[in-house]
């Protein structure tokens, strides 16, 4: 099979990266080591920036008709507000984070690929890569081969794209374990509102999904397997305080470790990485998701470019553009995360801080510019 790109990985990222190449008449095959709906990941904001980036391609308004709009986020001390941020005032047409699950993205952009004539070829697990000038020969554990002028590696933080290509992935892993938990609420559980409470006890997520359910994201020393409703309860009763909602019903819950890790390099030749396969990073501030389908379009737009002609120096713009903004999302999420996970005797100072910070408007502008992905226009 020969194809002008081959993109290993259905993810949001992958798919992004295929509805856009598809969209600008490019030849793209995509494939997928998991089978059709085994997606259990955790992405559940797609922030304004990213609906911007996906509104050429008929995919933002699908997204925000099945979506929760949440134009308010918090950081409270239990009860007490330290920062609010208001995303209302924010120069763009998706002034809120558009709270949706992870498969709820993934299905839609898979729709749209399968309009522009896509498709996603499963399970297909890569057992080589090989590249010359002309182009890249992909090995597949059935023994397929597919021929293409460009790979996009959108295969994850284990990417066999980015082991082909040499390419370093440096950083670490934080100490801690997180729980993740979709659940039913009864009490004070906001529809429209993203609260990040930080208590003594340490971080704890609360966040509004479509059809009445809150995901709860916290760390812990060890997180159990599958969490109970008794082991969500108790974080939300220690963490959250008097008056923490009511834990009606586990729908699905997970644990995780979190790295931080950049790639060395988003380009090496033919070969070029987007999302995962290119950084990871703590889930504070929810840009993980958002900033792979940055990096979708982004590498499309340059594909697109050279296939049609250009020189293919457009490949290293794409590089030296999306590498900075990573860096930087990493880093700010580490600042989070270690903020969030101080230990005790280090967090009513930390509070304090935070609040005094939080009364000075331009601080809650700035926040909001940043969790929202704008300032990264």
């Amino acid at each position: 099979m020969n194809t002008d790109v081959l993109i290993v990985g259905a993810g949001p990222t992958g798919l992004a990266a295929a509805v856009a190449l598809r969209s600008r008449g490019a030849s793209v095959t995509v494939v997928d080591r998991q089978a059709a709906g085994a997606n259990t990941s955790r992405a559940a904001v797609v922030n304004a920036r990213t609906l911007e980036v996906l509104e050429g391609f008929d995919v933002a308004r699908r997204l925000v008709k099945e979506g929760v709009e949440a134009p308010r986020f918090t950081i409270r001390d239990r009860g007490r507000t330290l920062i609010p941020v208001d995303f209302s005032g924010l120069p763009t047409e998706y002034p809120y984070s558009l709270m949706v699950s992870q498969a709820t993205t993934e299905r839609l952009l898979l729709e749209r690929l399968e309009e522009l004539g896509g498709r996603v070829l499963r399970p297909k697990t890569v057992t080589a890569v090989d590249q010359d000038p002309t182009g890249v020969t992909t090995t597949f554990d059935d023994g397929d081969r597919i021929r293409a002028r460009y790979v996009v590696g959108a295969d994850g933080i284990r990417s066999a794209v980015r082991e082909a290509a040499g390419i370093g992935f440096a950083g670490s892993v934080y100490d801690e374990s997180f729980v993740l938990a979709d659940v039913r609420l009864t009490g004070s559980a906001p529809a429209d509102e993203v609260i990040l409470y930080w208590a003594k006890e340490g971080l704890t997520v609360v966040a509004p999904l479509p059809d009445g359910v809150h995901r709860i994201v916290a760390p812990v020393a060890e997180a159990p397997e599958e969490p109970s409703a008794a082991f969500v309860q108790q974080i939300l009763d220690t963490r959250v305080g008097a008056g923490a909602p009511t834990v009606n019903e586990v729908i699905w819950g997970s644990r995780f470790r979190i790295h931080h890790r950049v790639a060395d390099a988003f380009r090496a030749g033919r070969l070029l990485l987007a999302g995962d396969a290119a950084h990871v990073h703590s889930p504070a501030g929810g840009q993980g998701m958002n900033l792979g389908i940055q990096d979708a379009v982004a590498v499309a737009d340059a594909l697109a470019a050279v296939l049609s002609g250009e020189p293919d120096t457009r490949l290293d713009e794409y590089s030296e553009a999306r590498r900075p903004i990573a860096k930087e999302v990493v880093e700010m999420t580490d600042r989070l995360t270690r903020l969030a996970t101080l230990p005790r005797a280090a967090r009513p100072v930390r509070n304090i801080a935070i609040r005094l910070a939080g009364r000075v408007p331009a601080v809650r502008y700035g926040l909001a510019r940043r969790l929202s992905g704008l300032v990264y226009r």
